[in-house]
């Protein structure tokens, strides 16, 4: 089931001119893949780095959630079939992404391939109301699926 799109991002879309085709000034988010954010261990790449504060677009897979309507989620690179929240034994994947949303919304199934796009923040931060520590977020992100 497609999410849909939350006040905010109709109103910034349409206030962006992104609505309208081949609207004047209106730049599109750039394409940030997840071979491209990190050198090595949590160093980020340049163009990470560069893309912080910035729209961004990402593909890839929603790890399962902890719970069926939240408004936060996990952006993997390949899809994963179990929480790995939920179970002890498992790795969490080195290059995940927290994505937090504008809305609480029901999610997607893990083995469909979404694109997010929101605002890159990086550096690690522990966020008060998850209680997850993450290194890369996207912030006010919306998704679909590709």
């Amino acid at each position: 089931m497609p999410m849909l799109p939350g006040r905010r991002s109709i109103l910034a879309l349409l206030c962006s001119g992104g609505f309208f085709a081949g609207a004047g000034n209106a730049t599109a988010a750039d394409e940030l893949k997840f071979t491209e954010l990190y050198t090595t261990g949590v160093e980020l790449t340049a163009k990470a780095r560069s893309l912080a504060g910035k729209e961004v677009t990402m593909s890839g897979f929603m790890a399962p959630p902890l719970k069926a309507e939240a408004d936060f989620f996990v952006l993997t690179r390949v899809p994963m079939a179990v929480c790995p929240f939920c179970d002890s034994q498992m790795d969490w994947p080195d290059d995940i992404v927290l994505v937090m949303l504008e809305d609480t919304v029901a999610f997607t199934p893990f083995n469909r391939r979404i694109r997010v796009t929101g605002r890159l923040d990086v550096g690690f931060v522990k966020d008060a109301g998850t209680g997850f520590v993450s290194f890369v977020r996207l912030i006010g992100a919306s998704y679909g699926q590709v």
